[in-house]
């Protein structure tokens, strides 16, 4: 039995990598999907029409989330498209875009960092949370970088993740008198694009050894994982941020 039919979701950044299995994995659990994406139109594209292939429901809707008046447009079309109630919201959306060292930073790169990864989590929570009601979940994808500072070069990368952290144990204490749960999960080495950007062979193949299981996760197991948070199998859990690296850290 699908358990999250009849239910609506928004995914931010849905359109590839972890966004993509999550949001293909909502809709294939009953959701009906709202896939935002920023760039990747045609990553969007082909997001709705898996979906749609095993009879799902989604759209796509372009908007850039480190920005208001875009975030304000997505809830616009999210309401359009299913109605004004929401119950599973995914605060994917997020990057690194460079490593760079201390003395590297500066303000515009700071505020892109800080803009994408946590700014958007912020203000797309606060637009969508008066359409969330009893029994809804919002799950922001924080990273194992929030609790160990990141790799080289990734110190506001790190850090924004790590305010996502913070503000997701913050948000389940304020919304949950209203029976919304708030969760993060806490991803290491996954195998994304993200990866093949910015992270060197060797590093993952080290990174893969160290860990217990001594591999790579898949982009899958942590859209499964968000399924779980989403649905009422995890009813009683709020305010977590859920390790998932195959051992290599612990909380």
């Amino acid at each position: 039995m699908s358990k999250l039919k009849g239910k609506v979701a928004v995914v931010t950044g849905g359109s590839r990598d972890i966004g993509r299995a999550i949001s293909i994995k909502l809709a294939k659990e009953g959701a009906k999907v709202v896939v935002n994406y920023h760039n990747s139109e045609s990553g969007a594209k082909e997001t709705v029409d898996e979906i749609k292939s095993f009879g799902g429901e989604a759209i796509a809707v372009k908007a850039d989330v480190s920005k208001l008046n875009d975030i304000k447009n997505l809830k616009a079309k999210a309401v359009e498209a299913f109605g004004d109630k929401i119950d599973i919201l995914v605060n994917n959306a997020g990057g690194l875009f460079a490593r760079k060292t201390l003395q590297e930073l500066d303000e515009s790169f700071y505020n892109l960092v800080m803009d994408v990864n946590f700014k958007s989590t912020v203000f797309v929570m606060q637009a969508f949370e008066p359409l969330m009601g009893k029994g809804s979940s919002i799950i922001n994808l924080s990273s194992q970088a929030a609790r160990d500072g990141g790799g080289g070069g990734s110190s506001l990368y790190g850090s924004s993740k790590g305010a996502v952290s913070t503000f997701t144990k913050a948000m389940a204490k304020e919304l949950g008198p209203k029976g919304i749960r708030v969760n993060a999960l806490c991803p290491g080495l996954i195998g994304t694009k993200f990866h093949d950007d910015f992270t060197t062979d060797e590093v993952r193949t080290k990174v893969a050894a160290g860990t217990p299981l001594r591999r790579e996760g898949q982009a899958k197991e942590v859209a499964d994982l968000v399924a779980y948070l989403a649905s009422d199998e995890a009813s009683f859990l709020t305010g977590n941020n859920v390790d998932i690296n195959g051992g290599l850290a612990f909380s």
